[in-house]
């Protein structure tokens, strides 16, 4: 029995499928842990999370577990012993597993039991829920390894401490999400009351699809305190040290980095999720529609900064509607962002088109204008391979006010989950502010013109959104009403103040436009309810809240 512990705390990046490269990046860190009694690796480590459906293929499964038992041969190398994340087949049902490998032996296994199935998740689908784990036994030392969900419900801590576990080690897939640090702080504290017991959360980092994980992994001692706070949004590696005293483990004070705070984190997330999802599906960079305004000034700022200028491409594709102002804009943004920069009139392609179809006016006449942009971007796109980035905000998205087949279309979009509010604010901040490992330049990214100028389509003469929608902060209020909080009409009238009748037509515009969101590209999520993977309703609706 050894009264002092070094466990190192591997906070990192995966790519979901990719056995071999998330196992070789897992021994990499383990080398650079040398010294460490053990090292504790995040959910899932060796697969990826989530790896949905994924788990329902026998043969990922099977490799999935080779390849672990390639874990466990390796530690016999008399380095740091393993606990990490893997997927565990018995008795015909696949398991969420934590596996601890030591001296090239598998020392124990504990199996996630409470599997969440909300939001995002899902993982009812593929895994079966494991019993009530036990402590496993680690140099004389009983140590509780609660699987992510297991530690936001009560009972399985309780039950580990009341089994003898001396201190809970957590591995966590936690996507990002506005204001969650708060919210998982206050969680393991509560779990560290209730147990007695010291607690290390580890998280990942990284994009996967529209999640975002920030890591911010962090150790809280039987006393509520924090004693080691990872940094958000980068790989890293801390050493951290355990003492057993009177009144049991105890973790030293070591390793402290502050968070990002709004609305960094959300710009952080919004490279990371992009950054992952291009390099990933190896893509060479990104194409995007820069017309003048702050949605597209804005994703060009983040792909930069994800990407580098090298390897995004801008397009001014002006009608004869677009302002000379917005052509400058869209030309200084591209300056301050140091991105190539082409103008490409789509004039010739509307009047071939009034050709065509003589008599069409209106609505159906402008969104003709948004959709000959998205088949000029799409035809660059095809020849050079760079993914069409959509540059379309949640406001926008949640009534509607979008172009299907137009300004919707596209591969991936940084803004999906971003109101236009937070739109405003992510501009203001970064005009002032350079985010860390940011590629782009550490000035202003935009013109202040930009962010000033009421916003505009430009698809017919003196066009303001206002025409059609109620003021962005209010709208936005309503939006949040409507969208996170689930609200009526009722209730989110006297929340905000609106006029009702002005809030049922934004409830029917938000459910009508369900079937333009299907057909949205993915986008990193931010808040609560993104369209998709959290907020999922039925296209076909005739429910109407009071």
């Amino acid at each position: 029995m050894t009264d002092r512990l070094t466990i190192a705390l591997a906070q990192l990046n995966q790519r979901v499928g990719d056995l071999s490269a998330n196992a070789e990046a897992m021994l990499e860190w383990r080398k650079a842990a040398s010294g460490a009694d053990l090292i504790l690796y995040p959910e899932l480590q060796l697969t990826g999370y989530p790896p949905e459906d994924l788990v329902l293929k026998p043969e990922f499964v099977r490799r999935t577990m080779e390849a672990a038992e390639r874990l466990v041969d390796a530690t016999a190398d008399g380095g740091p012993a393993m606990l990490f994340g893997t997927i565990h087949a018995e008795g015909g049902a696949n398991y969420n597993a934590m596996v601890l490998a030591e001296g090239g032996r598998l020392v124990g296994r504990t199996l996630k039991r409470e599997l969440p199935n909300y939001g995002v998740f899902d993982e009812k689908r593929t895994f079966a829920p494991g019993p009530f784990p036990d402590p496993l036994l680690f140099k004389g030392v009983s140590i509780g390894v609660p699987v992510c969900e297991d530690i936001w419900l009560e009972p399985v801590c309780a039950h580990l401490a009341k089994r003898g576990a001396e201190l809970l080690l957590v591995p966590n897939g936690s996507p990002y999400e506005l204001d969650k640090d708060d919210l998982r702080q206050r969680m393991v504290r509560d779990r560290v009351i209730e147990s007695g017991l010291p607690l290390a959360y580890v998280n990942r980092v990284g994009g996967q699809d529209e999640l975002a994980f920030d890591g911010s992994s962090f150790v809280v001692n039987d006393n509520g305190e924090i004693a080691v706070q990872m940094p958000d949004f980068e790989e890293t590696l801390a050493i951290t040290t355990w003492t057993r005293g009177v009144n049991g483990w105890h973790c030293e004070a070591g390793h402290w980095t502050d968070l990002s705070t709004y609305p960094e984190d959300i710009y952080l997330a919004m490279i990371t999720g992009l950054r992952d999802y291009v390099q990933r599906n190896r893509f060479p960079g990104v194409i995007l529609g820069l017309s003048g305004g702050i949605d597209s000034a804005l994703s060009a700022a983040v792909a930069v900064d994800a990407l580098g200028a090298d390897k995004v491409r801008c397009v001014m594709l002006p009608s004869k509607f677009t302002s000379d102002e917005s052509l400058e804009d869209a030309a200084e943004c591209a300056r301050l962002l140091g991105v190539r920069h082409d103008v490409i009139p789509i004039v010739p392609g509307v009047d071939a088109l009034g050709a065509m179809l003589p008599g069409i006016d209106g609505l159906a006449a402008e969104n003709i204008q948004s959709r000959l942009r998205m088949v000029t971007l799409m035809a660059i796109s095809n020849r050079d391979g760079h993914m069409l980035l959509t540059t379309g905000n949640k406001s926008e998205m949640s009534v509607g006010y979008a172009t299907l087949y137009g300004d919707m279309a596209g591969g991936y979009s940084v803004l999906k989950d971003a109101y236009k509010t937070t739109c405003f604010a992510l501009s203001r901040w970064r005009n002032g502010h350079r985010p860390k490992g940011a590629l782009g330049p550490a000035g202003p990214v935009m013109p202040q013109r930009v962010i000033d100028k009421p916003p505009t389509a430009e698809l017919r003469p003196n066009q303001k959104d206002e025409d059609s929608l109620p003021p962005y902060p209010l709208l936005d209020r309503i939006l949040e009403c409507l969208v996170e909080r689930e609200l009526s009409v009722k209730e989110t009238a006297a929340a905000t103040g609106a006029d009702a009748e002005l809030v049922r037509d934004i409830e029917r515009k938000l459910l009508i436009a369900e079937y333009k969101r299907r057909q949205a590209p993915p986008g990193v999520k931010l808040g609560s309810r993104n369209f998709g993977r959290d907020r999922r309703y039925p296209i076909t609706n005739g429910f109407r809240s009071s």
